[in-house]
């Protein structure tokens, strides 16, 4: 089984991740593809770096790029591992091509935006917004409409399941575990 995870951020999809590891799940990132061209460049990992250099490099090798370099990681551990948790899947692009995996289910993971934005304001990564409204701002410039930036909510709209994660961590993983029986899993 291959779970992807789309969602906007702050949404809860690490712990989602997280989660999924803890139960055996292989854990890919969409995002350390990236970080790890920004690390060979040199460049620092602000959220607005790494944005731009995702959208250059889907403009560069194709709008699925990413989540073909996943897939190239996946096929090498498939006969070793058979759960897969695949994060950050950002485009339209990314989740058409990891939905050829065999077994490979696109989940949305959401939650009100006040409450994502709690979220990121307590877990202060590098770039992340200080204020609701430029939390708002960074949102839409994740979301325009062109084959090499990010397309969170027409990704999201592909979603086969939605967990809507606005209250504990526990509750989180009460429906994660109802989400992994309802699609076979463990």
């Amino acid at each position: 089984m291959i779970i992807g995870l789309t969602g906007k951020n702050a949404s809860g999809k690490g712990e989602a991740a997280n989660y999924l590891k803890s139960k055996g799940f292989v854990y890919y990132s969409l995002s350390d593809v990236i970080r790890e061209e920004a690390t060979k460049r040199g460049i620092g990992h602000s959220r607005d770096n790494l944005i731009n250099l995702g959208n250059e490099l889907r403009k560069k090798f194709g709008p699925d790029y990413l989540a073909k370099q996943i897939n190239i990681k996946i096929k090498q551990q498939l006969k070793k591992k058979k759960n897969f948790v695949i994060d950050s899947i950002r485009s339209p692009h990314e989740a058409k091509e990891l939905i050829k995996n065999k077994g490979f289910i696109l989940v949305g993971v959401d939650a009100p935006i006040e409450l994502r934005f709690k979220r990121l304001l307590e877990r202060n990564r590098l770039g992340d917004a200080k204020t609701l409204e430029e939390f708002k701002q960074q949102e839409q410039r994740e979301n325009l409409k062109s084959d090499t930036n990010q397309q969170l909510d027409t990704t999201f709209s592909m979603a086969e399941k939605i967990i809507l994660n606005e209250s504990s961590l526990k509750e989180l993983h009460k429906k994660i575990d109802n989400l992994l029986k309802e699609v076979g899993g463990k």
